[in-house]
């Protein structure tokens, strides 16, 4: 029976039934969610029971291989060339210093020693953030960065992501926490070709991992996240403020001091601009060795991390670029301005004209301190002008000496110097002067006497300009530097420097030649009747070689230059021979000229040391050919020591008498301009140091009726010289064994005065060369 209450309503009491009923329905949802969980874990569990054994192998990383650039060092460790697509020096985790890897933990992954490979609070912050605020956060851990770089695609998808995670798992199961992190610091892409940092530490400035101090650590840690964006080349600002995010965070995780951040928030960052620096002119030598390493190696030259040793070193290859680069200038100065190298037009707004000039600019490169400008103003007595940096300069006085003519209202309307005119100009004590790229080219050599070891090699004034490599590729006439071989071949044929020989014009006519006459001359034009061997040699007379090799045959003189390394297709029997009218390149001319420098012995130049794999195994070690080494001699010692002196002579009486500027009683050697002065050579020695130097045109051309090898070529040797030879004693040579002194010359014993050749030309007929039959004589001339 129920019950009422007093008012008469009815009881407010749910009945048991709904309670019941509600009750069910609540279980029943709970266990559908539940099992809808486990369904869902069941599969996903199953799903990743399925996918996780399918995760492609770890060798990769455990084996970890990378990609390892060819590197070139000088003899004595500077690097001077890299090769290959991805930058990287591989670097151990010990050897990372502990502040690099603190400010990479700091922005990366401050969890990284605590977490399995995935960082679920990371992932819980990050969802919160990305819940709350219009930018984004992401997640993922370094070891799910190492495992993205290695096996995965960067495109945003949730399969995509679930790899990444199983993946990071089995890393981590495989792999330490420091193999993890010394593969990532080595993997990672940071900009300008870069992998990894210690090869990011040398490309934006040009120093060792070791060496980077807290602001630059920071600041490359910032690069993983954006390489372009946070690029301290391109984009310093950005990079700039990335880095200080990072130096407050360090400080925050207490990675440093504060100390040590306030001095690394004001530290100012010397960023090297351009990627391409090396601390050495060696562009030539490092293509060079390039193409040698690739010979040998093939494609696996570029990435199995091979380190080249070449023979130059620092101090001989500066003193080279410097010498021959002053010696082009100076040929140019001499030669005139020739003018601006364009025009272009300059919009009236500031920073649109900055803008344009910038653009124009990039055409036109700097070739080191010899920079390209753009006109803004221009009279004879002053001239301003804008650097691709945008930096205005002003030009008076001595800077403008070199175009004046070029300044005046009455100049050439298309050489005239005038605004939107694109120049050249270089500072010196802070004074500009106006100046032009050269078409001359050059080339120099130098290369140890005693082994052939190269130690330095400039192929042309501007590698970036001109990559033909003059010392190995040009083929030129030597002129009379090639004067001394057939000299040498002479002594074997009973000739002594004391031979007199009559320098007077010497004339075969058709009948001797069968065909047109041929009437050599003197340089100059002058002769100077009977003279010794020895003189006709300093003063680089033409009749003098001529009557020489006509006298020991052309034949026998070709074969003999082979001796020194000439090739005999490229020098034929002709008695042009005796006036260096074959071919020759510089390279060919300094292992020649090392044949009188060290006694007699044949030596190769050579560029490669040695050759290493990247742990520093030796692959490659080279085995050169010595002077002492009787095997290697092609001249007898004596025919050398007498070769020796008259070539002294040369220097101290002769066409290079501007060498006794560098004081020196050991130095021999001897000049050659070819007789359209095409080309300018200076070949000389020290009895260790042998260096070539020749300048001229690619097209060749007449290079200044007063040019000769005396004034363009040996300045260039003199000034490399003056470096090489400092602080080296000097070496005077004995007298060989069977060598005799007679009344100041010296002469083979077996050949003393009034033995052998005495004379050459001195008859009263026509010329001696008339005792040969016509066809012999026919033969040598042509």
């Amino acid at each position: 029976m129920s019950r009422s209450n007093a008012a008469g309503g009815t009881s407010n009491t749910p009945p048991k039934g709904n309670n019941h009923f509600l009750l069910r329905l609540t279980l029943k949802l709970f266990a559908g969610m539940l099992g809808l969980l486990v369904v869902g874990v069941l599969i996903v569990g199953f799903a990743l029971s399925m996918a996780y054994p399918n995760l492609p192998s770890l060798e990769a990383i455990t084996d970890y291989r990378p990609k390892i650039p060819l590197r070139i060092f000088s003899a004595d460790n500077v690097l001077i060339g890299e090769f290959g697509e991805e930058r990287r020096t591989l670097v151990r985790i010990n050897d990372v210093p502990d502040i690099m890897k603190k400010a990479v933990l700091a922005i990366e992954d401050d969890r990284f020693f605590d977490h399995g490979g995935v960082d679920y609070l990371g992932i819980a912050r990050a969802t919160l953030h990305n819940l709350t605020s219009s930018s984004r956060q992401g997640a993922s851990t370094i070891t799910q960065q190492v495992a993205r770089n290695f096996f995965l695609s960067s495109e945003q998808t949730f399969k995509r992501k679930i790899y990444e995670i199983l993946l990071a798992w089995k890393i981590e199961q495989n792999l330490s926490k420091d193999q993890i992190l010394e593969v990532y610091m080595n993997q990672i892409y940071l900009g300008q070709r870069a992998y990894g940092f210690s090869a990011a530490a040398q490309i934006y400035y040009g120093k060792k991992l070791s060496d980077i101090t807290i602001a630059e650590a920071a600041m490359l840690a910032g690069l993983p996240k954006a390489p372009s964006a946070y690029n301290p080349v391109a984009n310093p600002k950005r990079a700039r403020i990335r880095q200080q995010y990072i130096l407050q965070r360090m400080l925050q995780l207490g990675y440093i001091s504060q100390d040590d951040y306030e001095t690394a928030k004001d530290q100012v960052l010397k960023v090297k601009t351009s990627s391409s620096e090396f601390g050495i002119h060696a562009e030539y030598v490092a293509e060079m060795t390039r193409q040698l390493v690739y010979e040998q190696f093939k494609e696996e030259t570029y990435t199995r991390g091979l380190n080249v040793y070449t023979t130059i070193t620092k101090a001989d290859q500066d003193a080279a670029y410097l010498a021959l680069r002053r010696g082009v200038m100076d040929y140019e100065k001499r030669h005139g301005y020739r003018g601006p190298e364009g025009y272009m037009e300059i919009p009236a707004a500031k920073e649109e004209a900055e803008d344009a000039i910038e653009v124009e600019l990039a055409e036109h490169p700097d070739s080191d301190d010899i920079v390209a400008a753009v006109v803004l103003e221009a009279s004879p007595k002053l001239v301003k002008a804008m650097l691709s940096s945008g930096e205005e300069i002003e030009i008076s006085g001595p800077g403008l000496s070199f175009a004046t003519h070029l300044l005046s209202d009455k100049a050439p309307p298309n050489k005239r110097v005038k605004r939107g005119a694109i120049i050249r100009v270089t500072q010196e004590n802070k004074v500009w002067s106006i100046t032009q790229m050269p078409e001359v080219e050059s080339a120099f050599v130098a290369a140890n006497t005693e082994d052939g070891a190269i130690r330095a090699l400039i192929g042309g004034f501007d590698f970036n300009r001109n990559k033909f490599n003059h010392v190995t590729q040009a083929w030129r006439q030597p002129g009379s530097s090639f004067k001394p071989f057939i000299y040498s071949a002479s002594l074997e044929k009973g000739l002594s420097p004391a031979t007199m020989i009559n320098d007077a014009p010497i004339v075969f006519d058709a009948g001797q030649t069968g065909g047109q006459a041929w009437e050599p001359k003197n340089y100059d034009g002058k002769y100077e009747g009977p003279m010794t061997m020895r003189k006709g040699l300093t003063k680089s007379k033409n009749m003098i070689s001529i009557r020489i090799l006509h006298k020991i045959g052309a034949k026998y003189g070709q074969e003999y230059a082979t001796r020194f390394g000439f090739e005999a297709e490229k020098n034929p029997p002709y008695l042009t021979l005796a006036l260096g009218a074959g071919a020759v390149t510089p390279l060919q001319m300094a292992g020649a000229y090392a044949v009188f420098a060290n006694g007699g012995y044949r030596v190769s130049p050579y560029i490669i040391a040695r050759i290493t794999d990247n742990s520093g195994r030796v692959l490659s070690q080279v085995a050169p050919d010595r002077a002492g080494n009787d095997a290697n001699r092609v001249i007898d010692e004596r025919n050398a020591f007498l070769m020796d002196s008259m070539l002294k002579d040369v220097v101290k009486f002769g066409t290079a008498t501007r060498a006794l500027t560098l004081k020196r009683p050991d130095i021999a050697g001897k000049t050659g301009t070819t007789n359209d002065s095409f080309d300018a050579w200076f070949a000389g020695y020290h009895p260790k140091i042998v260096g070539v130097a020749w300048i001229g045109f690619d097209q060749p051309k007449n290079l200044g009726n007063k040019e000769t090898g005396g004034g363009l070529a040996l300045p260039i040797w003199i000034n490399y010289m003056q470096k090489a030879l400092k602080d080296v004693p000097v070496e005077e040579k004995p007298m060989p064994e069977g060598v005799i002194q007679v009344a100041n010359d010296y002469y083979y014993a077996e050949n003393p005065p009034g033995m052998g050749v005495r004379s050459l030309g001195l008859s009263d007929k026509p010329a001696e060369e008339e005792e040969k039959p016509k066809d012999e004589v026919k033969n040598e001339l042509f």
